[in-house]
């Protein structure tokens, strides 16, 4: 997941290949909670690990529920409706899925109970839900503005509550308030207990996921229609024993989309295909009807594109209120005004999703109608797309589905602002996408210099803020050294084709600052004499550096690669877009290796290091194949008087100098 304050994705030419969902948030939060309420252990399979689902895992263990994790397998055992804490203050964060279903349960099972989360889930309205659970007898008290969260909730004795009217709740602001009671209702199921819907019912699709979770653990609700629900009498949570989650449908969406939008061989989706029991599965009628081509099997979906220019659509998008953001974002590829209509739910949800999505689109360069309760996006011919900084509001759907727009056909690149708000539904999103997409070019920044300038340091750090690859080209040597020898091989020319070989497919990578082959933690093996020595000999075998040449320029992956070394400008990234020589007088390097072989226990002198530095510069600025020197457009940066920060700064400016955007 990028963590970074903003992630620059660039043009993106076209997309193959095959990706795995994560599980479904709406499937996973309902099943915790059921698991909770129901007794026994139940052993929860592919579920979601997010941000709103590690939120309602915190509650249910600070409620009493034991919880083991192994990956994304949860086992969980049950309160059997009995809590086992009667008074707690639960956290969490932006999660519907959890704030709404939570205060139904707790208002039955008794305590005293503080329920919060951020300032936006502070906003989003509750009130529908607490009215109708004080119709029953519960007892709750806003502690912030009337209608909205936090909540106290208080204890009630189940015999106390009014069972025998019909419990009304409204259905035509979130269809969470009715899911909320259908799931907490069968813990006072004393009699049959009737729930009437007052209004138009939105986003049916989640009750239906409801019902069939519900089903699942032995609670068989009657429907008369969509306005009245009857949980019978002497309904009992039973738990399954295991049950497994589907892959997220509305994470689906942007995968879908990227078939239907990109060049390519088509998008292959593994985890959920189209007879989920998720509503926004039917995200893919609205994608055939703009011209996707979608096949579908019991578990998969395959997506490639077929129309193109997409078909514009005007759709009544209330049953896929989630995934129909993504219908926005693919309307800039159509051939005419989309419209998306009864969306007025989009409005409360984790921001106010039609100003959001009117306003980003605009950056982009569309025009954009937006009402009530509906948006009309107009498509952008090619020679109009804007490079723009895209704002999410902390709404991971509103940063998945811009990603779309770095596929359009200027070459403009997208820039994302606070990224890692997908980790609400779908951590590794970025990195799924970056799996499958295709760039023109994959930006690059160089960072040559001599020996103990620092580059290291700084690229490490540089890589670190932008969310980029990093590559120590200086260790590529010293490892293939080891590796050779692992391979029971001697560093000489007799063995230079195999050697060639080895080193091609050296499974090397890097993480934090370290030096990893095959995953394994090699950065202080590669610093020994004997590293050394064999890192000399190979490196004098033409086959070996040509082989590592390639192995370099493998680096070059989504979103980008930052790179150090002593010829990455001259020979290997010679079309990078920026470039820095970095360099500090003899002296200063001297004495910063000084203290860092001192701090490490090793003996030496500055004059000696001095020494060996210097001659170290003349050999590699006078070696014939790829000597030290400056690129011709390299930026001189000489940090002999700066910190790091100071130069990692430089750099960044320079970065940013070159961007399309507008400072973040």
């Amino acid at each position: 997941m990028y963590t970074t304050p903003f992630l620059d994705i660039p043009a993106l030419a076209g997309a193959s290949g095959t990706v795995q969902l994560p599980g479904s948030k709406s499937i996973s939060n309902r099943v915790l909670l059921l698991a909770a309420l129901a007794s026994g252990t139940t052993t929860i399979h592919d579920l979601l690990d997010s941000d709103d689902t590690r939120v309602m895992l915190d509650a249910l263990t600070a409620l009493g529920c034991v919880v083991e994790r192994d990956g994304t397998t949860v086992k969980l055992e049950g309160l059997g409706g009995a809590l086992r804490t009667t008074q707690a203050s639960l956290f969490l964060g932006n999660a519907g899925t959890a704030m709404r279903p939570l205060t139904a349960a707790l208002a039955l099972l008794g305590g005293e109970f503080e329920l919060k989360g951020v300032p936006r889930m502070h906003e989003r309205p509750i009130g529908d839900l607490v009215d109708a659970l004080t119709q029953l007898g519960c007892r709750i008290d806003y502690l912030g503005n009337p209608g909205y969260p936090p909540l106290a909730i208080h204890p009630v004795a189940i015999g106390a509550l009014q069972l025998d009217a019909p419990i009304r709740v409204r259905g035509d602001v979130s269809s969470q308030f009715l899911t909320a009671l259908l799931l907490a209702l069968p813990l006072a199921a004393r009699r049959d207990i009737v729930i009437d819907v007052v209004g138009e019912l939105i986003s049916k699709p989640y009750i239906e996921i409801t019902l069939n979770l519900l089903a699942r653990f032995g609670i068989e609700v009657r429907r008369d229609g969509w306005q009245r629900f009857t949980i019978p009498a002497g309904s009992q949570y039973r738990s399954p024993g295991e049950i497994h989650v589907e892959a997220d449908a509305s994470s689906a969406s942007y995968f879908i989309a990227l078939g239907a939008i990109a060049n390519g061989s088509g998008i292959r989706i593994e985890g959920v295909g189209a007879e989920s029991i998720q509503g926004d599965i039917r995200f893919i009628d609205a994608a055939r009807q703009m011209g996707a081509h979608v096949d579908s099997g019991p578990n998969w979906l395959s997506i490639s594109r077929e129309a193109w220019p997409l078909k514009a659509i005007d759709i009544d998008a209330n049953h896929i209120p989630d995934a129909a953001m993504t219908l926005a974002v693919m309307a800039l590829y159509a051939d005419g005004p989309s419209t998306l209509r009864n969306i007025a739910s989009w409005r409360v949800k984790e921001t106010d999703r039609i100003d959001a999505m009117a306003n980003e689109l605009g950056k982009l360069g569309a025009t954009v109608e937006a009402g009530p309760d509906f948006i009309r996006v107009h498509p952008l011919p090619a020679g109009a797309w804007q490079a723009a900084s895209i704002r999410t509001y902390d709404d991971h759907r509103v940063a998945m589905c811009f990603s779309l727009a770095a596929f359009n056909p200027d070459g403009k690149p997208v820039r994302i602002l606070e990224p890692h708000c997908v980790a609400k539904t779908f951590p590794d999103y970025f990195e799924t996408l970056f799996s499958v997409a295709r760039a023109e070019e994959v930006p690059v920044i160089c960072v040559d210099g001599p020996t103990a300038s620092g580059k290291g340091t700084l690229t490490i750090e540089v890589a670190r803020r932008l969310g980029y690859h990093y590559l120590d080209s200086g260790s590529l040597y010293r490892v293939t050294g080891i590796a050779v020898r692992r391979a029971g091989l001697a560093p000489d020319a007799e063995h230079e084709v195999r050697i060639a070989e080895i080193a091609h497919a050296l499974p090397l990578g890097f993480s934090e600052g370290k030096v990893l082959l095959a995953g394994e933690d090699v950065s202080d093996a590669i610093r020994t004499e004997a590293a050394g020595m064999d890192a000399s000999r190979v490196s004098t075998l033409p086959a070996v550096r040509t082989a590592l040449v390639d192995l370099q320029r493998s680096f070059r992956k989504l979103p980008g690669l930052v790179a150090d070394g002593r010829d990455m400008g001259t020979v290997i990234f010679p079309d990078a877009k920026l470039k820095v020589f970095l360099t500090a007088s003899a002296a200063h390097r001297a004495e910063r290796r000084h203290k860092q072989l001192i701090s490490k226990g090793i003996s030496t002198t500055l004059d000696s290091l001095r020494a060996d530095l210097e001659a170290r510069d003349l050999r590699d600025s006078s070696r014939s194949i790829a000597p030290l020197k400056p690129a011709q457009d390299a930026r001189l940066l000489d940090n002999s008087h700066q910190t790091v920060e100071q130069s990692v700064g430089q750099v960044l400016h320079w970065w940013q100098e070159i961007q399309p955007f507008k400072s973040s």
